[in-house]
C-alpha cells in the first residue's frame, strides 16, 4: 500500500478549493459526472484511431444514492486509470488530465471534444464528503485494478484494487452538512439543473430501495362444476383455455427500461432543417418550464471562427406582470456552466431565452477570466449580429409577422439599439413605430408623409386615454403622431435625436400648430385678451403663476387646453428621475405649463364679457381642471373639488 500527502501546486491552495472554488457546493456533481464524460470521449477517441476495440454493451454513467449510509457513488465504464495515471491526474492536483490527453491526441482526432479544463474538478467533491474512494481499472491489456482512498482531502492510501470490469467508480462518504445530496429527489434536482444535456446517458439509482418483485403468471382458477360434458362443449371449453392463454401471452408486460435523466442530443446540436417547429416549442417548455409560445426563435449554428451552437427564443412578456429578466443557459459541450453570463451575452438580450453552447469558450476556475478575453468579446459581437440579421431578415421577407410581433419585442430592439453601437447601425431602418390609425411607419417613412405639415416634426403620444382630445385634434387636420408609450421610449427620442439630424420629437400636447388656429387674432386683441383673462383666472384659482395664452381654434368646442414645451416636459423628468421634484424648473429654463384659451369658445367669451359674475371663478376652475383632466391625471384633493363642484354645475343648470 502506499501513502503520502498530496502534491499541492500551490501552497494552501485545498482550503481555497473547498470553500471558495465554487459558490454553489452542489456543482459537485457536475464535476464528477464530467469526469465520467471525459472518460468516455477519451475511449472513443481511442477507439476512432484504432487504439481500442469497442465492446457491445453502451456507456453509460451511474450515479447511485444510498441516503441509509450517506453516501454518492459516481460509476462510469470509460478508460479507466492506471495506478501511475492515478499519482499523476489524482494526487497532483491542478494537474488536468483532460489538457493533457488533449495535448498529446490533438492532431490525432477532433470528431468530439473533451469537458475538463481545470484539473480540480474533481477535489469539488471534498466540499461536501469527509471522505472519498476511487476504484479503477484501465482499458489497457493486462492492467491492474487500483484502489484510492482519501479523508479530508490531504493525505491519500493506494493499493491493488478488486475491480473487474474497466471504468471508475468514485464513492462520495458524505459530511454532515451535506447529507441532503443522498436523498433521490435532491440529487435528481441537481443532475437536471447542471447535466440534462451531457453527452453520455446518465442513470439514477436508489441503492435502498426495495427491489421490484416478479409479478406472478396469471392462473385460471376457473371450477368447473360440471365434469360430465358433451364433445362439443369439451371443444368449446378448450378453445375457451387456448383463447385465455393467448390473452394472459398478451397482457405480460416487457420489463421497463430505465430511461436516462438527459438528452444526449439537444435540439441545439441538430442542423435547423432537421428541427420542426413543435420540436422548438417542446424543447422551450421542458427547459425553460413556461408554457407560453415563443414567439419566434434564432438557430445559432456555427463552425467557423469558433464552435456555437445554441437557440435563443423571444417569449411573449406581459410587462405588466413578468419578469423582464430572461435566461439564456451557457453551456461548455453540453455541460452547463452558468445563466446570464454577462460577458458573453449582451445585456439588451438578457430579455430572452435559450440555450447556447461554446466548446471553444475559454473557461477559467474564475469567470473574471472571461472578462478581458478578445474571443468573448468576439463571441458576444457575433451573438448580436445573429440576432440583428434575424430580425432585419424578418422585416425584409415577412414584414407582416414582423409588425404582429412588434409590440412584444420592441423594448428589446430599443435597449439594443442604446446599449450597442452595432447593433443600432443594423436595425435602425427596422424600427417601425405605430401611429394614430394603428399602422407601422419607420421614421423616414412618417417624416416624408408630413414634410408639408410639420416638416421635421416628428409628434409623439405617450398616454393614448390622457391624450385623447389632442389625438382627435390631430385626426380632425389630417395630421399624424407615433404611438410610444413605453418607458424605454423617453431615452429611446434621445437617441434618435441624436442619430437624425434637424429631427425634432415633440410629445402631442407640447405646443398647439398653426394648423389647429382658424382665423388669427390682431396683436393687440390677443393683448387684451390675454390680460383679461389672467387676471379672472388668478383670482379665481387663487395663484399668482399661472401663464394664459389665447389662441383661436378652429374648433370652437375645446374650451380650455394644457401645453408644456418639450424642454421643459424633458427637465421635469430628469429631475424627477434624480429625485430634484420640489426644485423650480425655471431654475433650468424651464417656462413651465400654459393654459391655452379658445377666443372662439362661449364659455371664454362668456369670462371674457363677465370677469365678476357670479360663477365667473366656477368656471375658471372647471375650465382648469378639464385641461389638466385631458393631458393628465388629477391629484385626490384636485379630483375631490372638481367632482363637488361639477355637481354644483349640475344643480345650477337645473333650477
Amino acid at each position: 500500500m502506499k501513502k503520502g500527502n498530496l502534491s499541492i501546486n500551490s501552497e494552501n491552495i485545498f482550503p481555497v478549493i473547498k470553500k471558495w472554488l465554487y459558490s454553489d457546493h452542489d456543482i459537485f456533481v457536475r464535476e464528477m459526472i464530467s469526469n465520467g464524460c471525459d472518460a468516455v470521449t477519451k475511449l472513443k477517441k481511442l477507439s476512432l484511431m484504432g487504439e481500442f476495440e469497442e465492446p457491445d454493451e453502451p456507456y453509460r454513467i451511474d450515479v447511485v444514492a444510498s441516503p441509509e449510509n450517506k453516501t454518492l457513488q459516481f460509476i462510469d465504464n470509460g478508460i479507466g486509470m492506471t495506478e501511475e495515471e492515478v499519482e499523476k491526474y489524482i494526487n497532483q492536483i491542478a494537474f488536468s488530465g483532460a489538457e493533457a490527453f488533449l495535448q498529446e491526441y490533438k492532431d490525432k482526432a477532433t470528431e468530439e471534444q473533451i469537458i475538463g479544463h481545470f484539473g480540480l474538478g474533481f477535489y469539488s467533491a471534498f466540499m461536501v464528503a469527509d471522505q472519498v474512494t476511487i476504484e479503477t481499472l484501465s482499458y489497457k491489456p493486462d492492467a491492474k485494478p487500483v484502489y484510492w482512498e482519501c479523508k479530508d482531502g490531504t493525505e491519500f492510501s493506494m493499493k491493488e484494487g478488486i475491480k473487474t470490469d474497466r471504468g471508475t467508480v468514485i464513492t462520495l462518504y458524505l459530511n454532515e452538512d451535506s447529507y441532503e445530496f443522498s436523498n433521490e429527489y435532491r440529487i435528481k434536482e441537481v443532475i437536471e439543473k447542471y447535466c440534462s444535456f451531457m453527452p453520455v446517458e446518465i442513470y439514477f439509482t436508489n441503492a435502498d430501495a426495495p427491489a421490484e418483485e416478479p409479478k406472478n403468471e396469471t392462473v385460471d382458477s376457473t371450477v368447473v362444476e360440471d365434469t360430465e360434458k358433451t364433445e362439443t362443449e369439451e371443444a368449446d371449453s378448450e378453445n375457451t383455455s387456448e383463447a385465455q392463454d393467448e390473452a394472459a401471452e398478451d397482457k405480460k408486460e416487457e420489463p421497463k427500461k430505465p430511461k436516462p435523466l438527459n438528452d444526449t442530443t439537444p435540439l441545439w446540436s441538430k442542423h435547423p432543417n432537421d428541427c420542426t417547429d413543435e420540436e422548438y416549442k417542446d424543447f422551450y417548455r421542458k427547459v425553460f418550464h413556461d408554457y407560453k409560445e415563443p414567439l419566434f426563435w434564432i438557430h445559432l449554428n456555427m463552425d467557423y471562427p469558433f464552435n456555437l451552437k445554441g437557440i435563443l427564443y423571444f417569449p411573449k412578456i406581459n410587462t405588466q406582470y413578468d419578469n423582464l429578466e430572461g435566461t439564456i443557459k451557457l453551456y461548455n459541450n453540453q455541460v452547463f456552466v452558468a445563466d446570464n453570463i454577462k460577458e458573453v451575452i449582451p445585456e439588451f438580450l438578457m430579455l430572452l431565452k435559450g440555450a447556447i453552447d461554446c466548446p471553444d469558450l475559454p473557461l477559467n476556475v474564475s469567470r473574471s477570466a472571461l472578462q478581458n478575453d478578445g474571443f468573448v468579446k468576439k463571441l458576444s459581437d457575433y451573438i448580436t449580429k445573429k440576432v440583428a440579421d434575424k430580425l432585419s431578415g424578418m422585416y425584409k421577407v415577412h414584414r407582416e409577422d414582423y409588425e404582429k410581433y412588434w409590440d412584444d419585442i420592441n423594448p428589446f430592439i430599443k435597449f439594443g439599439c442604446l446599449k450597442d453601437e452595432k447593433f443600432l447601425e443594423k436595425m435602425k431602418d427596422y424600427c417601425i413605430y405605430k401611429n394614430l390609425e394603428g399602422k407601422y411607419l419607420t421614421l423616414p417613412d412618417y417624416l416624408e408623409a408630413g414634410k408639408e405639415k410639420y416638416e421635421n416634426k416628428v409628434f409623439y403620444v405617450t398616454d393614448e386615454v390622457a391624450q385623447s382630445q389632442y389625438i382627435n385634434m390631430f385626426k380632425e387636420e389630417g395630421m399624424d403622431a407615433l404611438i410610444m408609450t413605453q418607458t424605454i421610449d423617453s431615452p429611446f427620442i434621445t437617441l434618435l435625436e441624436q442619430k437624425n439630424e434637424n429631427v425634432h420629437f415633440m410629445r402631442i400636447d407640447a405646443d398647439l400648430s398653426e394648423n389647429f388656429v382658424g382665423e388669427a387674432l390682431s396683436e393687440d386683441t390677443v393683448k387684451d385678451y390675454t390680460d383679461k383673462l389672467t387676471e379672472t383666472f388668478k383670482k379665481a384659482l387663487n395663484t399668482e403663476t399661472i401663464t394664459i395664452k389665447v389662441e383661436a381654434l378652429k374648433n370652437e368646442a375645446i374650451s380650455s387646453m394644457l401645453t408644456l414645451s418639450e424642454e421643459s416636459r424633458r427637465m421635469q423628468e430628469m429631475m424627477k428621475m434624480y429625485g430634484m421634484t420640489g426644485m423650480d424648473p425655471s431654475m433650468f429654463g424651464g417656462s413651465g405649463e400654459t393654459l391655452v384659451l379658445n377666443a372662439n369658445n362661449t364659455l371664454v367669451k362668456y369670462l371674457l364679457e363677465h370677469p365678476d359674475a357670479e360663477y365667473t371663478d366656477t368656471l375658471c376652475c372647471q375650465l382648469y381642471d378639464l385641461a389638466v383632466l385631458a393631458n393628465r391625471p388629477l391629484s385626490a384633493e384636485a379630483m375631490t373639488k372638481f367632482v363637488a363642484r361639477s355637481n354644483e354645475i349640475l344643480s345650477i343648470l337645473t333650477k
